[in-house]
Formats: C-alpha cells, structure tokens, sequence
C-alpha cells in the first residue's frame, strides 16, 4: 500500500452468484487516493464501479484484497462519520424539512442536533440554501435537493466523501452548474473524493485523475491524470484541450 490516508483499494476481488453462474464484478482493483484528492471512476454499466465504491464505503465486502479509509476499515471510519456520501437519488425524508434532513448523519453517529447548529446552517449556506431551511423536499427542484444531499453528505465533517452518480437524474445544462457548484463545495472542505460517473465531460471538469473501467470483469485499466488548473471555469467546456482528453479517456473507455 502507498499512503494509509485517503481511500486505499489493494488487490481488490469481488464475484456474485446467480442464477447458475458466477460473475466476477472486480478483479485485482488497485486505487489509492490521497488525501484531498478528487478521483472519478468511469466504466459502462454494469463495469463494477459502484460495487468498488460500495466496498470503500463497507456496504459490501471483498472476497480479497484490502480497502482502507484514511488507514482503517471502512465500517470503523463509517461510524466514526469520517465518511460522507450522496447517490444519484436524494433519498432525502419527505416530512423532513431540508435543515431536519441535512441533520440525519449527525443523529445515526449520536451527536446532539442543537448542539451542532451552527454547523448545519453552515452546511446549508455552503450549498447555497440558505432561505430554504424550512422547506419540505417536495417544495424544492431536483438541483436544489442534490445540493441537500452533498450537504447531508459533509455535515459530519467527513475527511472522506464518496459520490456515485449524484447529479446522473439532472438535465445537461443543469448538471454543468452543479459541477461548478460541487467543485467550490469541495475545494473548501478539503476532503478525498471519489466519484462514480458514466459522464466523461463530468469527470474532467471535477477529478484530479479519471480511473477509466472495463467490465467482465471488472478491472481498471487505465487512471490518466486531468492536467487542468483550480478553480475550473465552465468555459474549461469549450477548451480545446478540454476535448482532446475528452476524446482520450473515449478512446480508452471503449477500446
């Protein structure tokens, strides 16, 4: 292993049984991200990137290898609250207003609500919700409740944040204004991202490196670094060096 901090995948395996066959969802998956780094993971569906990130976020286990958030197990660091993470569907609470949602992870670990406040308002006025404190998510866009959710995702100060597909449900135009919006979020929390996405353009414009997989099975077979400098700005979209690597991670994602 290189560093223990950050998220560590050793010699990662990983098959599933059904219906009379075996299928190898990972095989010998290695990926260390250090410490507040942003990684993407891209791969066709059904590559095994969102079993890899389950697995670093200890919804499943691997028959072999080794996985390790900033140096520990990652249900250790799970119930620690040193993991956040957002999914392509909000699964925010309906009855629950966007403060009461954005509060959940702080009462699974055990902290008092009204203690932490302070940290919740925070969290909201750094997704840019503030005015909407009381608002119920039926009242609120699609947009405005991913943005509940990264804050749901970071309000327990987690040194580790994973996404998989969290702005997949988003139209184009507004998928671009949230990548802006993720990238400031996450350059002022400082922690280690791992995205999955199927978006090349997406994972460009976010990630340090893009860990390009390959199915059947799953292996990664190429991690190619983004050489673009913080902050990115949308107009990053239309660079023409933007594009060449677009085309670049194509070619590999395909070949």
């Amino acid at each position: 292993m290189n560093n223990p901090d950050g998220i560590s995948l050793s010699g990662v395996y990983k098959t599933f049984e059904g219906r009379g066959k075996t299928v190898e969802a990972l095989h010998d998956v290695t990926l260390n991200c250090p410490p507040a780094s942003f990684t993407a993971v891209i791969g066709p569906s059904g590559c095994g990137k969102s079993t890899a990130l389950r697995i670093a976020l200890g919804l499943e286990t691997a028959d072999k290898g080794e996985v390790l958030i900033n140096g520990e197990a990652p249900i250790i660091a799970a119930k620690s609250g040193k993991t956040g993470v957002a999914f392509q569907d909000s699964a925010l609470l309906p009855w629950r207003s966007v403060r009461r949602n954005i509060e959940v992870p702080l009462e699974v670990i055990g902290l008092n609500r009204k203690a932490h406040a302070s940290q919740v308002q925070a969290m909201i006025e750094l997704v840019g919700l503030k005015g909407f404190e009381n608002s119920l998510p039926g009242e609120l866009s699609g947009g405005m409740r991913q943005r509940v959710a990264i804050a749901r995702a970071l309000v327990t100060e987690p040194t580790v944040l994973f996404m998989d597909e969290p702005f997949g449900a988003l139209d184009q135009i507004l998928r671009r204004q949230m990548n802006v919006e993720l990238q400031r979020v996450w350059q002022e929390t400082e922690s280690t991202a791992l995205l999955v996405t199927h978006g090349i353009d997406e994972a460009i414009f976010l990630a340090d490196r893009v860990a390009v997989m390959h199915g059947n099975p799953g292996r990664i077979v190429e991690i190619i670094d983004v050489p673009f400098a913080r902050p990115r700005h949308p107009d990053l979209f239309s660079d023409p060096a933007f594009h060449a690597l677009t085309d670049r991670i194509a070619s590999v994602l395909h070949g």
